[in-house]
């Protein structure tokens, strides 16, 4: 069985990538930015993916609710 709160523990540094990718505070990071990075290897890499997946999962609960 899975951890019920896995993204909590997931996240260790927030704000880390919008700082490395350099986005402004309180703005969106665009997704052409995230797909750049996710190829990327190393810890900026494995935070973009992260983000990806976590912008999918935000998609497939939205969908739930209507």
């Amino acid at each position: 069985m899975a951890k019920k709160k896995w993204i909590q523990g997931a996240i260790k540094k927030p704000g880390v990538l919008r700082k490395t990718l350099k986005v402004k505070k309180g703005k969106k990071i665009p997704l052409s930015k995230l797909k750049k990075a996710s190829k990327k290897g190393g810890k900026l890499g494995k935070r973009a993916r992260l983000a990806l997946t976590l912008k999918k999962l935000a998609k497939k609960k939205k969908r739930r609710k209507k």
